[in-house]
């Protein structure tokens, strides 16, 4: 059974996945906050990096239990594999709520990034628009030709768009418009909705694939603790007992 000690190193194992997954979440997201300043949209990272924890201390409660024979160990076992796999469905759900709120958050949020940007000193949100459109390859809001209308370019007045538009082929590029073949022609803004969607759909299966777990571990466990009520037989079969 799922609740045999060699075997509840899977939910240790699940517990550190899920764990990496809600960190890779926030480390993401740590790139592209300035793009997106809803931070409740953090809250299903927060939540799995919990049921992760969460599945760690399931592992050893499954393994104390299966090790004492404890009836009320597997009954708390069972539980809490249900509580788990209600938090990771809640989990899925709110995936998919702020997964639909990504492309209108961003909208809102990037105008008025690239709307302050400061190419001569660069603070961090200069820095942000810079590694986005080296990171996507993009460059401006939906086109390089958005960057006509920031206030740093009406400044600088060189009819150039910052380095960071440069595709990486072009070694002479120096953000000129007169030579639109040398810069990134695709926008940033579809871009980091897209990446942003997709770390929450990294989210949304994590939890969707481990919640499968979570439920073949509860029927597993359940029909250890039914068989173990119901038949002094398999009991003795499980501890390596022999009637007398």
């Amino acid at each position: 059974p799922l609740t045999d000690p060699s075997r509840n190193s899977i939910y240790q194992g699940a517990a550190g996945i899920l764990c990496y997954v809600g960190a890779y979440v926030f480390i993401t997201y740590d790139d592209y906050d300035h793009f997106f300043e809803d931070v409740y949209t953090l809250i299903p990272a927060v939540v799995i990096i919990a049921v992760g924890a969460l599945l760690f201390i399931i592992g050893l409660i499954g393994c104390c239990a299966t090790i004492r024979e404890s009836r009320c160990g597997l009954a708390t076992f069972v539980i809490i594999l249900l509580l788990v796999f209600v938090t990771e469905v809640v989990v899925v759900v709110l995936g998919y709520i702020y997964r639909a709120k990504v492309e209108n958050e961003v909208d809102r949020s990037i105008q008025k990034v690239y709307k302050t940007y400061n190419g001569t000193n660069p603070d961090a949100a200069s820095r942000a628009i810079d590694y986005v459109q080296r990171q996507l390859h993009c460059c401006g809001i939906h086109n390089y030709s958005d960057w006509e209308n920031t206030d740093w370019f009406k400044e600088t007045k060189n009819q150039s768009v910052p380095l960071s538009c440069c595709r990486e082929t072009a070694s002479s590029c120096n953000g000129s418009l007169a030579h639109p073949s040398d810069l990134y022609a695709e926008g940033c803004e579809a871009l980091v909705v897209k990446k942003l969607q997709e770390i929450m759909m990294h989210v949304i299966w994590a939890a969707l694939a481990f919640a499968a777990i979570q439920l073949l571990g509860m029927l597993c466990a359940c029909i250890v603790l039914c068989r173990r009520s119901r038949d002094p037989a398999y009991e003795l079969l499980i501890t390596g007992g022999t009637y007398a």
